[in-house]
């Protein structure tokens, strides 16, 4: 049974906030109503505060991650190690492993998984800027940090195969610490941590 809202006003407000990933519509009612309880002034800040990232909000030309600049401050960071980039899926990952501190190296977004089920394909994901980025020199590792799901294998595997020219590069894959089927962004810190400290080589297996 539909709910029915006292306010249309009320009705779309809740609607735009259902689309919400992991957002139902009694939490989107329960977010809604709580704005509608703070001051004018702090509702402006929130609806200013998301305006202005949609609007500015940079991706790093270099790794795709997100930035305020054309450059991300870890790959402007003259202190990270610059010859190891770490292959993850999203930002989401960078994060992640960026809070075990076990990370001191650049990163590469591709900005998702192969995954023909849904759509996505080698073409829609950031992975012949990867190509490139090996091919100018100066990178002599590439980790495979992408969650240990089969649509992350088949990425990994596609990624093997075009990155086996460049012999003078080292390929490997976080350690499989990680249990397979997880989504590397929900993994415990100390697990991830530990994954890529004992990262293998990748056989394209």
């Amino acid at each position: 049974m539909l709910q029915q809202y006292p306010s249309r006003l009320l009705e779309k407000a809740v609607q735009e906030f259902s689309k919400l990933p992991g957002i139902g519509r009694k939490t989107a009612l329960r977010l809604v109503l709580h704005l509608l309880r703070q001051d004018g002034e702090d509702v402006d800040h929130f609806v200013s505060a998301i305006a202005t990232m949609k609007r500015e909000v940079r991706f790093c030309r270099i790794c795709h991650n997100i930035s305020d600049a054309d450059v991300c401050p870890i790959c402007s960071d003259s202190h990270r190690d610059s010859s190891t980039v770490c292959v993850v899926e999203n930002i989401q990952d960078v994060m992640a492993i960026e809070n075990t501190q076990q990370f001191h190296g650049l990163y590469h977004v591709l900005g998702g998984i192969i995954s023909p089920m849904d759509g996505i394909g080698p073409g829609n994901l950031e992975i012949d800027s990867l190509v490139q980025r090996v091919a100018g020199g100066g990178v002599s590792e590439v980790i495979l940090a992408l969650s240990p799901t089969m649509e992350g294998d088949t990425t990994n595997f596609y990624i093997f195969r075009k990155l086996a020219p460049f012999t003078n590069v080292r390929l490997t894959i976080i350690a499989r610490g990680v249990a397979v089927g997880n989504e590397l962004e929900y993994t415990d810190e100390v697990t991830l941590g530990r994954s890529i400290l004992n990262r293998t080589p990748f056989e394209g297996k």
